[in-house]
């Protein structure tokens, strides 16, 4: 085995990549990089029925926008077919492997009679030792891996410990179907022993393929890799993690405004922890990575957790680079294309301008965009229900006196225009949040918003008050 550390992801391209595997591959990249080693990316496309090629791009897309580069280029399992046929045929030479010449009807028959009898359904061994002149007529063998009957297949575990499977609880698995195509447990061994991998990190689903796949490596006189099995992400439910969840695909979690820091540094600490530690920075993971550190209980995704995390990174960005992350993103929302004609290089002048307190408020780039869009609105200005509520009778007449305050406003400024916001309540003795509200939603629509100052100034002179003119002449001509 190699003195340098690798290590693999090895999806199968049946579907994009989902959060349990994003999490596979952050565990495995950050192992490979702590140990100064290598993390190589192999597709298990061997599936070709459900295997397409445009899962293949989302996986590559998903893991470089997570900063999950792998290294040398991607294994197609599928081209290496002829490699693994060429294994089990050795495996045959030496005695480990055997036709079997079962047929459907046999294999069924064979269930039912293990079911009859309690126990689990599996092939019972025909063909294991019988003479092939007996092989029938017009049936293409399978090749099986004549495992072990006797004692225990024992697996030490970097995280699940010492794991122990009993050889009568595993059959003799087919290596080569009839058709001459290697299965999955083959063409793992084979391309993990190949690629020279040294440490196997995945999800402890795989614990019998585990102890089947140990069973190979001793049939070719191979070194096992190390194995290291995680527990699977579960829901706050504590069921298996499904779509109800969050068992959805990266490029959904990138739709939805997360940024691949925050959903990096949520998704290590699903099963691994470092102390107390909560927010991480890259550097931060790779030197602390371990893999004695994962515990052995399932992860409870929590999108609350997720979302708090995601608002730490947003506040935290610097504006500039904010803005380049929500250009980036609009293309790929469902209403992107008009949302950016809206915007205009002058709408994100003023974004960058009103992210400050844009950004204290939102935990999603979507949520943040959503919270921007008075800067694009046009006029005359829609009102959601609540502000519609807000902005009563008395509120527009607020409206229409303070109107010819700030007409007289010079500069026009965040200080000069709360000092005049401020002067017009004491005149008039109302409080300033009676001055505020209505002021806020004739600006933005809503009855939230950044602080009022901020959005006057971001808006400017001619459209705020010309925002406040509608409202104002809906008063009068009421």
């Amino acid at each position: 085995m190699s003195d340098i550390v690798i290590t693999r992801f090895a999806p199968s391209p049946t579907g994009y990549l989902h959060i349990g595997g994003a999490r596979t591959a952050l565990f495995n990249w950050l192992y490979a990089k702590a140990k100064g080693g290598k993390m190589l990316l192999r597709i298990e496309d061997t599936d070709q029925a459900r295997s397409t090629e445009g899962a293949i791009l989302a996986i590559l897309d998903g893991l470089s926008w997570l900063g999950l580069n792998w290294d040398g280029e991607p294994v197609y399992q599928l081209a290496r077919a002829v490699r693994h046929r060429e294994l089990a045929e050795q495996l045959l030479a030496k005695g480990k492997a055997y036709r079997c010449y079962a047929s459907p009807d046999e294999l069924a028959a064979m269930r039912e009679r293990a079911r009859a009898e309690g126990r689990s359904p599996g092939y019972d061994g025909i063909w294991r030792d019988r003479d092939h002149a007996e092989a029938p007529s017009g049936i293409t063998p399978v090749i099986r891996f004549k495992a072990p009957r006797e004692g225990e297949t024992v697996i030490e575990d970097r995280v699940q410990g010492r794991v122990v499977v009993p050889n009568k609880d595993l059959n003799d698995l087919v290596l080569l179907r009839s058709d001459g195509t290697p299965t999955y447990n083959l063409s793992v061994v084979v391309d993990d022993h190949d690629m020279g991998i040294t440490h196997v990190i995945r999800g402890d689903d795989h614990l019998t393929n585990a102890a089947r796949q140990t069973q190979i490596y001793h049939a070719l006189g191979w070194q096992t890799p190390i194995f290291a099995h995680v527990p699977l992400i579960h829901g706050p439910d504590g069921a298996k993690l499904s779509k109800r969840h969050g068992a959805l695909g990266v490029e959904a979690y990138r739709a939805m405004g997360y940024l691949p820091e925050a959903l990096r540094n949520y998704l290590v600490r699903l099963g691994w922890s470092h102390g107390d530690d909560e927010i991480m920075a890259m550097e931060d993971m790779i030197r602390w990575f371990d893999l004695d550190a994962i515990g052995r209980s399932a992860a409870r995704f929590d999108f609350a957790k997720l979302e708090n995390l995601n608002g730490h990174y947003l506040r935290a960005m610097p504006d500039a680079d904010l803005v380049d992350r929500l250009q980036a993103l609009v293309p790929d929302l469902p209403n992107g294309g008009e949302l950016a004609a809206s915007i205009g290089a002058d709408g994100w002048r003023k974004l960058e301008r009103a992210l400050p307190g844009l950004k204290e408020r939102a935990k999603t780039l979507v949520e943040l965009l959503d919270n921007a869009a008075f800067l694009f609105a046009k006029r005359p200005l829609a009102l959601d229900a609540q502000a519609e509520k807000l902005l009563d009778e008395p509120g527009r007449q607020t409206l229409a006196a303070l109107l010819e305050w700030l007409e007289a406003v010079e500069p026009w400024s965040k200080e000069a225009l709360e000092g005049c916001v401020r002067s017009f309540a004491d005149e008039t003795g109302l409080k300033l949040g009676k001055v505020a509200q209505p002021l806020r939603t004739a600006l933005t629509g809503r009855a939230a918003s950044p602080g009022i100052f901020d959005v006057l100034d971001v808006l400017g002179r001619e459209e705020s008050l010309a925002r406040l003119r509608d409202k104002a002449l809906e008063t009068k001509s009421a």
